[in-house]
């Protein structure tokens, strides 16, 4: 007699039943190889000299992964790809299109940077306790918050690149690092709490957390639930993440202290995972909650432009005064997701991609003005421009670039949004990036002045020659400011295709579900 075990099951409705194509498999290709490596460098823990020689060849793949993706996306549209099989929104997907795509390439390439310039930097002590482990565990974290597609595993690429970051952060022990560990400890694991509250409230709502079947439900359903409360508590989680006012104080007071290889690592990468968090989940999932949070936001971002340039104006050492304009350039982020429209998201997006590329380079910029001059302070600076005059060439195109001034990569994006916030009568936005951009050029004005411009006090510590691995990444660094000031096209196209993508998901959407709408 037959049993109930011999009727044919029909799994046709829960798994994928077609073969993954094999571009898809792009998606997880980044986070894969991250974590493959920073478990190989963990079991090389007794050849640390054989570290860099493996992760920095290591990132070169993931840059070169990470251009195929991006090609891939621009040319055939969004891409999904489900763990196990399971059809979303049960399986857990990682879903990418031109904005992931976007900020996955550029963290690699910034941490591809850092990279080589750690090797004249961290010691043998510091390789021993883990730096090239750390920034490959800290990469994959940040890949897959680039990549995924779900909520909740947003929330554990938190997690992953917040511990690596906590690890980074006290490389070498002194007490300053400590100091400042604890502080960016507290500040964010009080974000990351509020982060998990959000999404136990978004999945008590929804009934999923799957990014694209909830932008289809938010957009097709009648919720009784206090859906501005839901979008301000992951406004407030990710604005501090993100070091947005009036929740910034917890940077200025950390990214000072460690290795000039990690605060460039993480002036790049963290607070851009933060505002990338932040866009994807107001604009593309709670996109009318988005709209009424606009004059808040506007708010924000114009305080923390005024905290951050004004910080940046009263700080001594550069790196803490690098710190605050990091804060500044949060608030012009913030001001297109105050617009929403597609040239306001087009000029965030554009202008992130701008500051994770020339705020590594400052920081790195910081680091060998440090050791030319023999302190991060500007009182004792001075000189620079005698020691070195390719060096502060260089140091002038940065500042101009960080300026907003032409014809640099920071120019374009504050022009895009400038235009975006007059076009829709938001004078005092508008009005308050110009400001911000003149207070910004006197900021690096007053830089080179003392510490380049000004005779060294001839007490300073007389330093060799720049070292190649402190020349390579920040002429390459430069080069990509350069080259996007001068021709800012392509890139414009991009973020264009990618504040489109937010606006109108649908190929998002038809991505993860290729035959329906949205999860029945």
């Amino acid at each position: 007699m037959a049993s109930p075990t011999d009727t044919a099951i029909e799994l046709s409705a829960a798994l994928v039943a077609a073969p993954v194509p094999m571009g898809h498999w792009l998606v997880i290709l980044p986070v894969a190889l991250c974590i493959g490596l920073g478990a190989l460098l963990l079991m090389l823990r007794n050849r640390t000299e054989w570290h860099a020689w493996i992760a920095i060849p290591g990132l070169v793949v993931l840059v070169l992964i990470d251009v195929v993706l991006l090609c891939k996306v621009a040319g055939d549209g969004a891409v999904t790809m489900v763990m196990g099989r399971w059809l979303p929104p049960f399986g857990i997907a990682f879903s990418v299109d031109i904005f992931g795509a976007l900020m996955a390439l550029t963290a690699a390439v910034v941490a591809l940077a850092a990279s080589v310039y750690s090797l004249g930097e961290i010691s043998v002590s510091g390789r021993r306790y883990g730096f090239f482990p750390f920034l490959m565990l800290l990469l994959a974290g940040v890949s897959g918050a680039f990549l995924t597609g779900d909520v909740f595993n947003l929330y554990v690429w938190f997690e992953v690149l917040l511990i690596s970051s906590f690890g980074l952060l006290i490389l070498g022990s002194e007490p300053e690092q400590i100091d400042g560990a604890l502080k960016y400890a507290v500040l964010n694991l009080i974000a990351t709490t509020l982060f998990l509250v959000s999404v136990g409230y978004l999945y008590a709502v929804f009934g999923t957390l799957n990014m694209a079947d909830i932008a289809v439900k938010a957009r097709t359903s009648d919720h009784t639930a206090p859906m501005m409360t839901l979008a301000g508590l992951f406004f407030l989680a990710f604005g501090m993440k993100a070091a947005a006012f009036p929740v910034n104080f917890w940077l200025p007071a950390s990214y000072h202290t460690p290795r000039v290889t990690v605060s460039a690592l993480f002036a790049g990468l963290l607070t851009k995972v933060g505002i990338y968090a932040l866009i994807r989940v107001l604009v593309m999932l709670l996109p009318v909650e988005r709209a009424g949070l606009g004059p808040l936001v506007a708010v924000v971002a114009m305080a923390t432009m005024l905290v951050g340039v004004v910080g940046a104006l009263g700080a001594n050492d550069i790196r803490r005064m690098l710190g605050y304009v990091v804060i500044s350039g949060i608030g012009t982020i913030l001001a297109g997701v105050a617009l929403g429209n597609a040239d306001g998201l087009s000029g965030a997006i554009f202008y992130a991609l701008h500051s994770m590329v020339l705020m590594t380079a400052l920081y790195l910029l910081a680091g060998q003005a440090a050791r030319l001059g023999g302190s991060f302070s500007l009182a004792a600076l001075g000189g620079l421009y005698r020691r070195s005059g390719w060096f502060a060439g260089l140091s002038l195109v940065l500042f101009f670039a960080v300026s907003g001034l032409p014809p640099f990569s920071g120019f374009w994006p504050k022009v895009v949004l400038v235009k975006a916030a007059l076009a829709s009568g938001a004078w005092s936005l508008a009005a308050t990036i110009l400001l911000t951009g003149f207070l910004t050029t006197i900021v690096f004005g007053r830089v080179f002045l003392l510490a380049y411009w000004r005779p060294s006090a001839g007490n300073a510590m007389v330093a060799g020659p720049i070292t190649w691995q402190a020349a390579l990444p920040l002429l390459a660094l430069s080069v990509l400011v350069v080259g996007f000031g001068l021709f800012p096209e392509p890139l414009l196209r991009l973020t264009q295709a990618a504040a489109a993508g937010l606006e109108q998901p649908s190929a998002y959407l038809h991505s993860v579900f290729p035959t329906a709408g949205g999860a029945q």
